[in-house]
C-alpha cells in the first residue's frame, strides 16, 4: 500500500476506533475482547484497504466484518460463559441518580444472553441505527431473517427486563 493509502486508514481508524470498541463490546461484552476483536478485523481491512476504501463505505465494510468475526469466535468457543444473576432493583427510589446507569447494565446483560446472530441483529439493528437491509446485508442474510431476529431478540430482552425489574408493564422497543 502507497503512503496515502496508509495516511488514509489511519485516519479512518483514528475517527472510527471508539465506535468500532463500542459495537465489538456490544457484540462480545468484554472489554479486553472488544478491542481484540476490532484490531483483528483491521488488521484484515488494512490488508485489503486499497479494494475497502474506494467500495463505498469503509466503516459499514468494517462493522460488518466485525459481526462476522463476532460470530465466528462464539462459533469456535466450546465452553459457554455464564452471567451472575442480574440483581433485581424494585426498591429503586423514583429519582435515583443511578438509575440510567444500572438500567443500562440490566440491558447490556440481556444483550449478552442473546444467541450471538440475533445479538450481532440487534447490536447492528437497534444500537449502530442501520436499517433492516443494511444489517441483513452486513450479516449476510435476508431481510426476513433479519425481521424475525430482530422481533425474537426483542421479546426475549422484554421478558429478561420485565423479570428483572419485577414490572409486568415495562416496555422495550
Amino acid at each position: 500500500m502507497d503512503a496515502d493509502g496508509e495516511e488514509e486508514f489511519r485516519q479512518f481508524v483514528q475517527a472510527r476506533w471508539h465506535s468500532l470498541v463500542r459495537t465489538a463490546f456490544l457484540l462480545t461484552g468484554d472489554q479486553g475482547r472488544a478491542e481484540d476483536l476490532v484490531q483483528t478485523v483491521l488488521v484484515r481491512v488494512h490488508r485489503r484497504w486499497q479494494h475497502v476504501s474506494h467500495s463505498g463505505s469503509p466503516y459499514a465494510y468494517t462493522r460488518a466484518a466485525l459481526a462476522n468475526e463476532s460470530a465466528s469466535w462464539w462459533r469456535r468457543r466450546r465452553v459457554a460463559e455464564t452471567l451472575g444473576e442480574v440483581p433485581a432493583h424494585a426498591d429503586r427510589a423514583h429519582g435515583d441518580a443511578y438509575a440510567a446507569y444500572d438500567t443500562r447494565d440490566e440491558v447490556a446483560r440481556a444483550v449478552l444472553a442473546l444467541p450471538p446472530r440475533m445479538r450481532a441483529v440487534v447490536v447492528l439493528r437497534y444500537f449502530d441505527d442501520l436499517s433492516e437491509a443494511d444489517t441483513a446485508e452486513a450479516l449476510g442474510m435476508s431481510t426476513g431473517s433479519v425481521k424475525s431476529q430482530a422481533s425474537r431478540g426483542l421479546d426475549r430482552l422484554r421478558t429478561v427486563l420485565q423479570q428483572t425489574q419485577g414490572t409486568p408493564e415495562r416496555s422495550l422497543s
